[in-house]
C-alpha cells in the first residue's frame, strides 16, 4: 500500500529499533540472572528457554534493521550493562525476584506490542505477524514467571512498579535515541 497525502505515517523504523533494543535488553537480563543463579538452579531451564526465544526475536529484528537500513539505538551499550545488572540484581535477591523482573518486563512488552499491532493495522503483514508471535511468547514468559512465584518476591508491588516504569522509559528513549 502506497502512502498518500493525508494518510497516517507509521514510523516502522522506530518500531524496529525499539523492538530490537528491547529484545537485546531481555537477552541481557536473562544472562544476568543465569550468571547469578547458575545453570543448575531449579529455574535455570525455564530462564534458558526464555533467553533462547528472546535471542530468536532479537535476530529477527537485527535482520530487519539490516534490510531496511534502520540504525540501532545509540543506547545499546547502556542496555547491555543495565539489562545484565537488572537480571543479576534481581537474581541475587532471590528466584522470586528474578521472576518478578520477568513478569514486570513482559507485562510492559505485551502492552507495547499490542499498541504496535494496532498502529500497524494491515500495512505490514510480515512485521505484524512476527510481533504477534513474539507477543504470545512474551505472555508465556510472564505466565511462567507468575506461576514460578513472582508475586512472592520481597516488596513485589514496588519492585514490579519500578521495573515497569524503567521499561516504559527505555521504550520511549529507544524510539528517539
Amino acid at each position: 500500500m502506497n502512502w498518500k497525502p493525508g494518510d497516517r505515517r507509521h514510523d516502522t523504523k522506530s518500531m524496529i529499533r525499539v523492538d530490537q533494543a528491547g529484545e537485546y535488553g531481555a537477552t541481557r537480563i536473562y544472562a544476568g540472572q543465569l550468571a547469578i543463579m547458575g545453570h543448575r538452579s531449579p529455574l535455570a531451564r525455564e530462564i534458558a528457554g526464555m533467553a533462547l526465544q528472546e535471542e530468536r526475536h532479537r535476530q529477527y529484528f537485527d535482520r530487519l534493521m539490516a534490510e531496511r537500513g534502520v540504525r540501532p539505538t545509540l543506547l545499546q551499550p547502556f542496555w547491555d550493562v543495565a539489562g545484565f545488572a537488572l537480571g543479576a540484581v534481581t537474581a541475587a535477591i532471590g528466584p522470586e525476584a528474578a521472576m518478578a523482573c520477568t513478569a514486570a518486563v513482559e507485562t510492559e512488552i505485551d502492552k507495547h506490542y499490542a499498541d504496535q499491532l494496532v498502529e500497524l493495522g494491515t500495512e505490514e503483514p510480515e512485521l505484524s505477524a512476527a510481533i504477534a508471535e513474539f507477543q504470545a511468547e512474551e505472555l508465556e514468559h510472564r505466565d511462567t514467571a507468575l506461576a514460578s512465584g513472582a508475586e512472592d518476591a520481597p516488596a513485589y508491588p514496588l519492585l514490579s512498579a519500578a521495573i515497569r516504569l524503567g521499561c516504559r522509559v527505555a521504550i520511549a528513549t529507544a524510539k528517539r535515541i
